[in-house]
């Protein structure tokens, strides 16, 4: 599975702290802290017809992750949506997009990691991209890396920051294996989720997730949780084992940008792509396509 570019975000503008740029002219600076070390937070959102599904939800985990970090100042839920609004509208987007949001701790005086050479504020940055769902509605291929998931010892899994390279590694495995995207587990060998999303599976007719021990928690996957229990559907959030998977009557995933997917095969086994995960599936796009926040009234 490899994304394509789309010609239509041939000329799209982004959005750094008031300023909106084309994709092609640079706007961060060298001394900005995502660029030095990573140091940043981010959401994922999705626009469907005018209407971004979580917003709320997504702006919160913004907050918390960057209080985590002590930022010293975070913008409020309405200033950031008016960014959003004002970009989606200056690309002429209302349906179709994912958009990934981008708190950064903002520009140093000079190279460094001490946070107190940060003086000027954060760093807002808004890329929206026209972007379907990244994966087959067919099913995905997972493999098991070796790299781990860290659990809150080393770096907690609901600060949502920008350090990516856990999960760039395990990718580069799965790219390796010819599959399309990789399983990992947590320190203690239980199943946490893959590189990029959630993971569900259909164990003994219940609907069981992995417990947020070393995996953020999804905004996709607490609707999915949500969603599941309206309908009456026995629930576990648990550990679960790899064997458990190999042997699960469904699996699939969750996330913002790629919505839900079944996974048909773990390391080489065959999964059956099952009606639940198929219903789930329905049931969840229609939500997040009724139930979002208006961003771009008149």
């Amino acid at each position: 599975m490899l994304q394509r570019f789309d010609p239509r975000n041939a000329d799209i503008v982004y959005w750094v702290n008031g300023v909106l740029r084309h994709r092609d002219e640079p706007g961060i600076s060298p001394f900005d802290s995502v660029v030095q070390g990573g140091d940043a937070v981010w959401e994922g959102l999705r626009l469907y017809s005018g209407r971004i599904f979580g917003l709320d939800a997504h702006l919160d985990r913004l907050r918390r992750s960057a209080l985590a970090l002590g930022f010293t100042s975070v913008p409020g839920p309405d200033e950031i949506t008016k960014a959003v609004a004002e970009t989606l509208r200056a690309n002429g987007m209302t349906d179709g997009v994912h958009i990934r949001l981008t708190l950064t701790r903002g520009v140093k005086v000079t190279s460094g990691m001490d946070p107190r050479l940060n003086q000027s504020g954060p760093t807002l940055i808004v890329l929206p991209e026209f972007k379907a769902p990244v994966y087959d509605e067919a099913g995905i291929r997972l493999v098991t890396a070796s790299v781990r998931r860290p659990g809150p010892d080393v770096l907690d899994p609901k600060i949502h920051h920008n350090n990516l390279l856990n999960s760039i590694l395990a990718k580069m495995e799965a790219n390796v294996a010819g599959a399309d995207d990789a399983l990992m587990l947590d320190g203690r060998g239980f199943v946490a989720e893959t590189n990029a999303t959630n993971l569900f599976a259909q164990l003994g007719g219940r609907l069981c997730t992995p417990r947020a021990v070393a995996c953020p928690e999804g905004i996709t996957r607490a609707t999915v949780l949500e969603l599941a229990a309206a309908e009456g559907r026995p629930l576990d959030e648990r550990d679960i084992t790899l064997a458990e998977l190999y042997a699960a009557e469904e699996v699939f995933c969750t996330g913002t940008m790629g919505e839900i997917v079944p996974v048909v095969a773990i390391d080489g086994r065959p999964v059956p792509a099952g009606p639940v995960t198929a219903h789930l599936a329905g049931v969840y796009r229609d939500h997040a396509r009724t139930h979002g926040t208006p961003v771009l009234t008149p």
